[in-house]
């Protein structure tokens, strides 16, 4: 992406700066060339040129980018299993990609780690995006996904076939986990997702305490997979499947929702940063029927709910680390919604302001391999900034809406937000 040129002095607002330090009020923040130059008390700004740009704050909050850390852009108004796979053409839902990528963007969400997606259109996300041919994130791809055989994500039946080739590479055994890896790397993506364990949509088959790859599938997934550079994370709901993909190498677990004290020691100990993308669960619960969940699924997903905020609890209160994302851009759970994950683990898994937003800056650009660059704003990073109308350190709500949104910033260039939809109106 290109970064702006000059000078350009945000003030006028209070500074939350992501590394978890108290926001600092009346602040200013100085931007020269697309980095920052210095973020603190605008008593301390150096001086300005008389040609640079002004961002007024407004009394508000100037805060890093946020990142989505599970994002599926290929996702869109999802009703049922088969609307992931075979709902539209890939040329379609390369289109409605590109909508939700412009979407998070205008929600305040600078970067993103994609959790997958259909025919590798991520990859190509990137290179769009990269090149400013489309606005949205910065994004880190993952492509298809992998998953055994008869796995979670393995829905379509024999006699169709069509196979899952879109989504995901169906394996069995080491040697077709090896062969999947070895495709993406071909395909050039950066993080391999794979689903060790089932979830509450699926009861009957692989609900959310099955297992869905082995052990040894696993291992040979991050063997080839760090071979070539590659990062692994995984759809870890079950206890043991959580402890498996730790003791096979994972670089970040995707829910941890179920986890013991055996695999919090062992997410400790490795310093693996997990993304619950519990806010999916809250939404299944209270919208299902609406959209003709059965009650068994309501009930597995409000299961997931409650197990997924006790354990997120327990891992903050140990120091883990922990990002924000979630499974966005289902009928019940739509794309544009992102922030009320935010709110979420406020008002109901009991987490401070502070801490959560720090989880959606700073830990979200280190799970993205970023974190020199982005996730806080600190003199050196690109000013990847979301300056929005009022506190929301004291109502983190107020990201939920983008009326509330009055600038975002990617290397320094006024991208969306209120202030600049006013100024391209001129």
């Amino acid at each position: 992406m290109k970064t702006a040129t000059g000078t350009t002095i945000v003030s006028n607002g209070q500074l939350f700066d992501g590394t978890g330090a108290p926001p600092v009020s009346d602040a200013a923040l100085v931007i020269e060339n697309g980095r920052i130059h210095y973020a603190g008390p605008a008593v301390g700004a150096p001086a300005m040129p008389a040609e640079a740009r002004r961002i007024d704050a407004r009394g508000g909050t100037i805060m890093p980018g946020l990142v989505e850390a599970h994002y599926h852009a290929t996702y869109f108004n999802i009703e049922k299993l088969e609307d992931l796979d075979i709902k539209y053409p890939v040329e379609y839902v390369s289109l409605l990609a590109s909508v939700n990528c412009k979407l998070a963007l205008e929600c305040g969400y600078t970067a993103a780690r994609s959790g997958g997606c259909l025919f590798n259109c991520d990859v190509w996300l990137k290179k769009a995006l990269e090149e400013d041919l489309i606005p949205g994130p910065r994004l880190v791809a993952s492509g298809r996904e992998i998953c055994s055989a008869g796995g979670l994500m393995d829905w379509n039946p024999d006699f169709r076939k069509i196979g899952m080739d879109g989504l995901v590479f169906c394996i069995n055994g080491v040697e077709d986990a090896r062969k999947a890896v070895r495709a993406l790397v071909k395909d050039g993506v950066e993080w391999v997702k794979t689903y060790p364990t089932g979830d509450a949509a699926w009861p009957d088959q692989n609900d959310h305490h099955t297992l869905c790859m082995t052990f040894e599938e696993m291992h040979a997934v991050v063997a080839t997979a760090h071979n070539h550079k590659l990062k692994v994370t995984g759809h870890c709901r079950a206890t043991e499947g959580i402890k498996n993909a730790l003791r096979a190498g994972y670089d970040s677990i995707e829910h941890a929702t179920f986890i013991d004290d055996e695999g919090l020691e062992l997410l400790l100990k490795r310093d693996v940063p997990v993304v619950p993308g519990l806010y999916f669960e809250q939404a299944s619960v209270v919208r299902g029927k609406e959209f003709g969940l059965p009650q068994r699924v309501i009930e597995g997903h409000q299961e997931t709910l409650e197990g997924g905020a006790a354990s997120y609890r327990k891992i903050l209160k140990a120091g883990g680390r922990i990002g924000m994302g979630g499974d966005y851009g289902f009928g019940w759970n739509p794309h544009g919604d992102y922030a009320k994950e935010l709110s979420f683990f406020v008002k109901y898994v009991g987490f401070s302001p502070l801490d959560t937003l720090k989880c959606a800056t700073k830990t979200g650009a280190e799970i993205m391999g970023r974190s020199a660059d982005l996730g806080t704003l600190e003199s050196g990073k690109l000013a990847d900034v979301l300056v929005v109308d009022g506190d929301v350190v004291k109502n983190i709500a107020l990201l939920e809406d983008r009326q509330n949104i009055l600038a975002v910033l990617q290397g320094g260039v006024l991208k969306a937000g209120r202030l600049a939809t006013k100024e391209f109106a001129h």
